[in-house]
């Protein structure tokens, strides 16, 4: 069985981005995020990486549908 967590309003979404396509997706609490992001920022050092709210991320994407 897997149990999804909703995530909290002080929640970051990190995105990788290959052009216009998100190629990885994460959602944590503020101090794991930014771990994520550098890691991802190491890891892909010549791709865009995107850190935000999540609050940011739900209006954008109800913006996109």
């Amino acid at each position: 069985m897997t149990v999804t967590q909703l995530p909290q309003p002080t929640d970051r979404r990190v995105r990788v981005w290959f052009g216009e396509h998100v190629i990885a997706d994460y959602t944590a609490e503020p101090a794991k995020a930014i771990l994520y992001h550098a890691g991802m920022t190491r890891r892909f050092a010549s791709l865009r990486i995107t850190i935000e709210s999540v609050s940011a991320a739900v209006d954008e994407d109800a913006a996109d549908s």
